[in-house]
């Protein structure tokens, strides 16, 4: 494989009340990501797990997988994922992103939209295992995928952490508050999502049937 190498975009900072987000379109140059997107779709063990909502299993619409260092699990939805080790493409891009980011991600999450039926519902990545400080870094390999963002009707407010300013569901009739929005995500993108955009708000990738291609998303995670 070769060795990996930034395509050198510029980064564009999407902020909103309680939410910071940096995007670099084609951080990964078009021959590299479709190397990255076959490898992976080749080495890692994909899965399709269930969960349960409401007393009832369903399948996840997507494939899956957990990667990480020993010991550092991760559960949503009553689902203990097993840890499976790094595979060879997964852990030259984790060096990729500690280069980049500063910080050393011991966990990954990846998400295999096999076409426009698989999608994610919306949720916030707040759960106690993982370090709130820690931004968590998306990349985006295959068919291009809207990813959509709003403010949490139920938003978390850790003891003595007041509203950032402007913050509030939906748009007053001045213009003000805060409206939910889209990013499209494309082959080699990178998202990171920074501290507290996981307080305040949610994200999901809706279904888009019209879509017939594979889009893998491999989220990069600090898990305490």
């Amino acid at each position: 494989m070769a060795e990996f190498q930034d395509s050198g975009r510029v980064e564009q900072a999407v902020e909103r009340p309680g939410l910071r987000l940096r995007h670099r379109p084609a951080w990964l140059p078009p021959a590299r990501a479709a190397e990255l997107l076959a490898a992976l779709q080749a080495e890692v063990p994909w899965k399709q797990e269930a969960i349960t909502l409401y007393g009832r299993r369903h399948l996840l619409p997507r494939l899956t997988c957990w990667m990480a260092d020993p010991g550092c699990g991760y559960r949503y939805s009553g689902l203990a994922n097993a840890i499976e080790p790094w595979s060879p493409a997964a852990a030259e891009l984790r060096e990729a992103l500690e280069q980049l980011t500063g910080w050393r991600f011991n966990s990954l999450l990846l998400n295999r939209y096999r076409d426009g039926r698989d999608a994610m519902g919306w949720h916030a990545d707040d759960e106690p295992e993982l370090d709130p400080a820690a931004p968590i870094a998306s990349l985006s390999l295959g068919v291009p995928r809207d990813f959509r963002l709003r403010p949490r009707p139920s938003p978390r407010r850790p003891s003595g952490l007041t509203s950032p300013a402007g913050y509030s569901m939906g748009l007053a009739s001045d213009g003000s508050g805060c409206a939910p929005f889209n990013i499209a995500l494309h082959n080699g993108d990178l998202l990171l999502m920074e501290a507290p955009t996981q307080l305040w708000w949610q994200h999901a990738l809706p279904k888009r049937l019209r879509v017939r291609q594979e889009r893998l998303n491999l989220t990069f995670r600090v898990v305490r």
